[in-house]
């Protein structure tokens, strides 16, 4: 009784705390996201690219840059794309306040309105135990994700493509930038590459794999958490 009770109580944890990473489902459906923007010169080019391959995607959006640029806000989301939110201008959620990171996630929220929806991913993927209590009292869902191509580096296109084909799977949430807020690899605020990859990507699978928001993603199966946390700040 006593384990069984444990073991409940475990996952009962887990799903309230729990970050959400993929969906457990056997349709060949799969989530696009993209960080960091909007951009003026690259955001566009997703948009364009996601219509040529009739995919969808989410994109978690720097507040600060949907401010400045409310129209591809809108463009997005008429495009049938979900926003989400990814701060007001990219701190690192494990060093700052709690009053800091709520002050984040609402100036980001009026940003994005009237398209946003209650999801949340973390700049960097920086998230400790107080920041997901934040979340959680905020009523988002925090997303990150199961795929990525490490296209916040330098890559060749053709790189990308491989990488995205070997790794995505149906259920995935994948991770793409149509910006970098702080691109710490010299020339890789370029985002052609990644465009490029992409397009190859998205024309190999065409057929095969349906690309769909997050929410609609959440909806196809079995929603897979874990513990995702770094340190506390104060204890590096």
């Amino acid at each position: 009784m006593k384990n069984k009770l444990w073991a409940t109580s475990a996952a009962l944890a887990a799903y309230v705390m729990g970050t959400i990473t993929h969906v457990e489902t056997s349709e060949a459906v799969a989530a696009l996201t993209f960080d960091d923007g909007p951009n003026p010169e690259f955001t566009p080019r997703v948009l364009d690219l996601l219509k040529k391959h009739e995919a969808h995607a989410t994109f978690f959006m720097i507040g600060k840059a949907a401010e400045r640029y409310p129209d591809l806000v809108r463009k997005a989301a008429e495009a049938g794309n979900a926003i989400g939110i990814h701060s007001w201008d990219h701190p690192s959620f494990s060093s700052i306040t709690s009053r800091e990171r709520r002050r984040q996630i609402r100036a980001c929220e009026k940003a994005i309105a009237p398209y946003g929806c209650r999801l949340f991913r973390p700049p960097y993927a920086h998230q400790t135990v107080m920041s997901r209590i934040d979340t959680l009292l905020l009523r988002y869902k925090v997303i990150m994700y199961s795929v990525h191509a490490l296209d916040w580096e330098r890559h060749e296109a053709d790189w990308m493509a491989q990488e995205l084909a070997k790794r995505v799977k149906p259920g995935s949430i994948t991770l793409l930038h149509d910006s970098l807020w702080n691109p710490s690899v010299r020339g890789a605020e370029d985002r052609l590459s990644m465009i490029e990859g992409l397009d190859m990507f998205l024309s190999e699978v065409r057929g095969h794999f349906r690309f769909v928001t997050v929410p609609q993603l959440l909806k196809f199966g079995r929603v897979q958490r874990r513990n995702w946390y770094v340190r506390d700040h104060n204890d590096w």
